[in-house]
């Protein structure tokens, strides 16, 4: 029985038990923090059942979860009630470990359940990396108030969000300036006009020889470089920072376009070829649905290179909004926590842009073996 314990049940016992040895704060003992001395005990208690009997069903897991989720509310209030000049002890970051091993057990019992009703699957599936996601950030916030981590060179997650919620107004204007203007903009205009261009250059068979190690030239071109210039062309306006991204998206869009008319298989084309189907009727039948992927690849790609690209050329001159306008700016007033709002809203808007691709590429290339489901 000794030899089928769960490890990590077992793990998250013995780290709780070594806690109850060492004061949670410095100049504190347990004593005086009644809640993390519950918390502890049921860790104690409902890890030790787990290890004995296994970790067999998904409510074991679920129980395990919740019993984390309890513990690191009562770390978070015990770690933010300290004064200026204390520091969490020992016993708190042992039974922050105990913690730890307890999500892990938790988590990895949620990943491996497996359901025959795809709603409840797909419910699961998204809740792992969730539950992961949030407990990265809980580390995240004992980490930096726990060990006085100075502001400026990290700030907490919970001083990002109440910054966050506190500039809505402040962020939501440079979402639209960075975004809604200067991303959208040099996306579909450098998407466009490689597909268009990609067209051309399978058309026209010098054109490929001449056009690609240019475009793998001009892909090699640092924009730190591309974006001054393009404010001297193109002004200080959103206008110079959608140029920067149709650069950086026409050449990845034209390159892999290119490969994927490629990809067609010689004998579709010769019995295309057989039933007397000119250029245009094979491009639309045969290989313009086998580049689909390919195509679906530089459009993920260049989701995020468009974002990147816009909020770089900020730097080198910009009206008093947008995205990178404000992180180069509040960098130098040191309100990181500002900086790390931007970071948020650009990440979020960066994940969502990518998401709403990728759902694009399941619906239109639904037929393809990577997104072909057993049924």
């Amino acid at each position: 029985m000794i030899a089928g314990l769960d490890r990590w049940c077992v793990a998250a016992v013995a780290l709780s038990l070594a806690a109850l040895l060492f004061p949670p704060v410095a100049g504190g003992g347990w004593i005086e923090d009644p809640g993390v001395l519950v918390a502890a005990v049921l860790v104690i208690a409902l890890a030790g059942f787990f290890a004995w009997n296994g970790v067999t069903a998904l409510w074991h897991s679920a129980v395990l979860v919740l019993l984390v989720v309890f513990g690191a509310a009562v770390s978070l209030d015990l770690v933010h009630s300290m004064d200026g000049g204390d520091r969490a002890g020992s016993g708190f970051w042992l039974f922050n470990l105990a913690l730890w091993a307890a999500a892990w057990r938790g988590i990895d019992g949620v990943a491996v359940f497996r359901s025959v009703d795809p709603r409840h699957q797909k419910f699961v599936n998204l809740l792992a990396p969730a539950a992961f996601g949030l407990w990265m950030i809980y580390l995240w916030e004992i980490a930096t108030v726990g060990f006085g981590v100075p502001q400026v060179l990290l700030p907490a997650p919970g001083m990002i969000g109440e910054r966050f919620l506190g500039s809505l107004d402040i962020l939501w204007d440079d979402f639209r300036q960075t975004f809604l203007k200067a991303v959208l903009a040099g996306y579909i205009i450098g998407c466009g006009s490689g597909f268009l261009i990609s067209i051309l250059v399978d058309r026209v068979p010098f054109l490929r020889r001449g056009l690609l190690p240019l475009g793998n030239l001009v892909s090699a071109l640092p924009i730190v470089g591309v974006a001054p210039i393009m404010v001297m062309w193109f002004g200080f306006d959103w206008q110079s920072k959608a140029a920067v991204v149709v650069i950086m998206t026409f050449f990845p869009m034209l390159v892999n376009t290119v490969t994927g008319l490629a990809a067609a298989g010689a004998l579709e084309r010769e019995l295309l070829r057989s039933y007397a189907a000119g250029y245009w009727q094979t491009l639309f039948k045969l290989r313009l649905p086998a580049a689909l992927p390919f195509i679906f690849n530089a459009l993920k790609i260049n989701s995020t290179l468009a974002l990147i690209g816009a909020i770089v050329a900020e730097f080198f001159g910009t009206p008093i909004v947008g995205m990178g306008f404000r992180i180069s700016t509040e960098v130098g007033r040191m309100n990181v926590d500002m900086v790390w709002a931007e970071i948020v809203v650009a990440a979020l808007a960066g994940s969502v842009f990518y998401g709403v691709v990728a759902m694009g590429e399941r619906a239109f290339t639904f037929w393809h073996p990577s997104f072909r489901e057993r049924r």
